[in-house]
């Protein structure tokens, strides 16, 4: 038996995830490929979205013509909490053989693997399948290796390495479907046409539930919305915190919040602070955050409200008041600061 795990978060389940797990299970012949929606990734912000169940019956549609070798496995829904890879495979393990277990992951999850928890017993418990672009210079020497792995290489043949654990890594290329879920998210919640990037069967289920919308409806006023937005980015020395009203103009979303970080690690930290704090006070995810991990420009994005936290440098190269010179301007004030 050859089993193939892929987990992630499916939402929504689109054709690059589609194009890989297919591609992957010709190449390797797996005679079965767990597709395991997780509860929550501890390595990203929780996003709002659909629930568990709608998820992985999105998942099972999106399979449902490609065979019985592709099966939802909802192991770590039941689990709940954090949906660390480690304890799925330890829970695999009780009906399968080390060495029939293939992980599956992208080659962004193989460069940072050494940031999941117990990654040294993952290598010597499962073998791994990375899926690469066209392009991608796959590893063949000790420099090219990611500097966790370099002293687990015990031989190297283009295309594998063998590992001193026992285990293997195999690297495929799959043609290149360049899919971004959240800006599929994003085309889902305006309306455009999404036939392209997701199987017609997940396409009419998000319809017949209604799964994506524009604006949330916990928000009953954006405007005050974005002054709290506003006030949290100042208590936390933001700079130069400006809104700006864009109702009218050519543009995603309603109100712009936009502000500056001393550096990347201060970005971060402020973007990440600014979810904690709308989820206590509002009980609300964003619908994405993009670019925390660099902290060059990151994007919360609240529906009808946006927010760009920026590196003060990269800010001055975007110059996105310019973009924006056709909306109101928010008269934003510090209220921790008395008159």
């Amino acid at each position: 038996m050859k089993i193939g795990i892929f987990g992630g978060s499916f939402n929504p389940p689109h054709n690059g995830h589609v194009n890989s797990l297919t591609t992957v299970q010709k190449k390797m012949g797996f005679d079965q490929i767990h597709i395991i929606p997780n509860n929550q990734n501890p390595l990203k912000i929780p996003m709002d979205g659909p629930s568990n169940e709608h998820r992985s019956e999105m998942a099972r549609l999106a399979f449902s013509t490609y065979g019985k070798q592709f099966s939802v496995n909802d192991i770590e829904l039941k689990r709940g909490g954090k949906s660390f890879t480690i304890d799925t495979i330890n829970e695999l393990l009780k009906t399968h053989k080390s060495n029939e277990l293939y992980l599956i992951i992208g080659a962004d999850n193989f460069e940072n693997l050494s940031e999941w928890k117990d990654y040294k017993k993952i290598l010597e418990l499962v073998n791994i399948v990375v899926t690469t672009r066209p392009g991608y210079q796959i590893p063949e020497t000790e420099e090219e290796w990611p500097d966790y792995l370099s002293k687990l290489v015990a031989e190297s043949d283009f295309g594998t390495l063998e590992l001193t654990t026992g285990r293997s890594v195999e690297f495929i290329t799959l043609d290149d479907l360049d899919i971004s879920s959240s800006e599929l998210r994003k085309k889902l919640r305006l309306g455009r046409p999404a036939e392209k990037y997701i199987p017609l069967s997940v396409e009419s289920y998000i319809k017949a539930n209604n799964l994506y919308k524009k604006t949330n409806s916990k928000i009953s006023d954006f405007t005050k919305f974005a002054d709290f937005c506003a006030q949290i980015l100042f208590d936390k020395k933001a700079i130069a915190v400006k809104g700006f009203n864009l109702e009218g103009v050519s543009t995603t979303c309603d109100i712009a919040l936009i502000a500056s970080g001393t550096s990347t690690r201060h970005t971060s930290s402020m973007a990440e602070n600014l979810v904690k704090a709308v989820k206590d006070e509002f009980n609300l995810y964003p619908l994405a955050v993009e670019g925390v991990d660099e902290g060059r420009w990151v994007v919360v994005d609240y529906g009808a409200l946006l927010v760009h936290v920026f590196y003060d440098f990269v800010r001055q190269e975007y110059r996105l008041e310019d973009l924006w010179k056709d909306g109101v301007e928010l008269k934003l004030v510090d209220h921790s600061i008395k008159p």
